[in-house]
C-alpha cells in the first residue's frame, strides 16, 4: 500500500511540475492564445460528437431557442447580407437550418461545428468560450462583439447537454436542474472513450468571469492548482479533449496521445492574463456612499483581512506562491459539500473583480446580490452594521 501511495503521489508531483513548467514559460503572445480560447476544441468532438451524439440533436434546434438556453452569436462573424437579412427580418428564427449555417459560419461562440457541402452538421465540438465568454448584445440580445473572460451568466449548460440522445433520462433529469450559469465540474469526466461518475448527487456551481486574474495565480474556488492546472482538467476530463490529465488527489488518470491540450496551455495562459477586469458603466455607483463603503472594507468591516492587497485576495499569501492560503467551510460560512469533492477540501478567498457585472455570488449562486453578500457576512461575524454601512459596502464593491 505505500508503494501504490508513494507511486501515486510520484505521479502527481510530475503532472504538478509539468503544468508550473508550461505556466512559467515565456509567453508567445495573446494573439495565438485567442485563438484557442475562441475556436480550439482540443479534439473534444469524440465527446461531443462520437458519444454524446449532440451534432443530432443541435442540427434540430433553431435559433430562438438556442438563444433562449444561453448561446451566443458573434455579430463580427457574420458576412454584411446575412447581418442586413437579420435587420429586415428576412431570417426565419425558428428554423434549424439557420442554427447550422451559424455554425458553418464559426459565428456561435464556444461552438464549432463541421457542416458539409450538402448543409448537414456532421460534428460538433466545444470550445473555453462556451462557457466564459458573452457578447456585447450591440445587435440584438444574445447577438454582439464577443466580451471574451465574461462568465456567461446566461448558459444553461445542463439543458444543452440534456438534448444528447445517448443519455438516460434520470440522468438528463439532474443536468435539467442546474439552471442558467451553473455547471458541475465534479459530477463526471471523460477518460476518453466512457462518461465516468465523480460524485452524487450533482453539486453545480456557478460558472466564474476569467479575466483580471493577472497575479492571482489560483482561478478556482477551491484552488486546486495553478491557472494552467484547471485548464488542463478541464480541456480533457470536462471538455472532452484528446490528452493527458493525471491527479491521484481525486483519483483521475487520463492519457491519450497524441497531446492536443497541453502543449497550447502556455498560450491559453498569456491569453487569459491578458484579460483586464471590465471598469464598471459609469453612474452605476455613489461616488460618496463608496468612499465610504471603501473605509467600512479596510476597517470596521473587516473584509480586508483576507480580501487584501491589489488582486483582494490573500490566496497567495503563502511564503511559496505554488501553495494556495486556503479557509476551512467554516470560517467563511460557505457551504462545505462541493469543497469535498475537491482536492484540497476547502475554498480560497475570492479575488474581487467586476462584481457589479456577475451576480449571484460565492461558488454556489447562494447569494442573489451583493446586499446578501454583505448580510451573509454581517451575520457571520456579528459585525452589527446598520443598513445604512451595508448599503455604502455595496456601493464600494460595485467599484471593483
Amino acid at each position: 500500500m505505500r508503494k501504490l501511495i508513494a507511486a501515486a503521489s510520484s505521479l502527481f508531483l510530475l503532472t504538478l511540475v509539468l503544468v508550473l513548467k508550461l505556466s512559467a514559460q515565456p509567453a508567445v503572445g495573446p494573439r495565438e492564445g485567442q485563438a484557442i480560447f475562441r475556436y480550439d476544441t482540443f479534439g473534444d468532438e469524440q465527446l461531443w460528437t462520437d458519444v454524446l451524439k449532440m451534432h443530432d440533436a443541435v442540427a434540430k434546434v433553431d435559433p430562438a431557442t438556442a438563444l433562449a438556453v444561453g448561446l451566443k452569436v458573434d455579430v463580427d462573424a457574420l458576412p454584411a447580407p446575412v447581418i442586413d437579412a437579420l435587420r429586415a427580418g428576412q431570417v426565419d428564427l425558428t428554423d434549424p437550418k439557420v442554427t447550422v449555417e451559424l455554425l458553418r459560419l464559426n459565428a456561435v461562440v464556444g461552438v464549432k461545428g463541421t457542416v458539409s457541402e450538402s448543409g448537414e452538421l456532421t460534428r460538433v465540438g466545444i470550445t473555453c468560450a462556451l462557457c466564459h465568454s458573452s457578447v456585447d448584445d450591440s445587435f440584438a440580445p444574445g447577438i454582439g462583439s464577443r466580451l471574451d473572460g465574461h462568465a456567461n451568466v446566461d448558459l444553461n449548460v445542463g439543458a444543452i447537454v440534456a438534448l444528447s440522445p445517448a443519455l438516460p433520462e434520470a440522468l438528463k433529469t439532474e443536468f435539467r436542474t442546474w439552471g442558467p450559469g451553473k455547471y458541475d465540474p465534479r459530477h463526471h469526466y471523460f477518460d476518453g472513450s466512457n462518461i465516468v461518475p465523480l460524485n452524487s448527487p450533482s453539486v453545480p456551481i456557478v460558472i466564474p468571469p476569467i479575466y483580471g486574474l493577472k497575479g492571482v495565480g489560483f482561478e478556482t474556488f477551491s484552488a486546486d492548482g495553478p491557472i494552467s492546472y484547471w485548464n488542463s482538467y478541464v480541456g480533457v476530463g470536462q471538455m472532452g479533449g484528446h490528452g493527458t490529465f493525471i491527479d491521484p488527489r481525486i483519483g483521475i488518470a487520463i492519457s491519450q496521445t497524441p497531446d492536443l491540450v497541453t502543449p497550447k496551455l502556455p498560450a491559453l495562459l498569456d491569453y487569459q492574463l491578458s484579460l483586464r477586469t471590465p471598469a464598471p458603466p459609469k453612474g452605476s455607483f455613489d461616488r460618496q456612499a463608496a468612499q465610504r463603503g471603501r473605509q467600512l472594507f479596510e476597517r470596521e468591516a473587516r473584509c480586508a483581512s483576507c480580501h487584501s492587497g491589489p488582486r483582494y485576495t490573500d490566496v497567495v499569501s503563502n511564503p511559496h506562491d505554488t501553495v494556495p492560503f486556503l479557509h476551512d467551510p467554516s470560517e467563511v460560512g460557505t457551504d462545505p459539500v462541493y469543497a469535498t469533492r475537491t482536492a484540497t477540501g476547502k475554498y480560497r478567498t475570492t479575488p474581487l473583480r467586476g462584481l457589479w457585472q456577475h451576480p449571484p455570488y460565492f461558488h454556489d449562486g447562494s447569494a442573489p446580490d451583493l446586499l446578501a453578500v454583505v448580510d451573509h457576512y454581517d451575520r457571520l461575524f456579528g459585525l452589527g452594521l446598520t443598513a445604512q454601512q451595508k448599503a455604502d459596502l455595496v456601493e464600494f464593491l460595485k467599484t471593483l
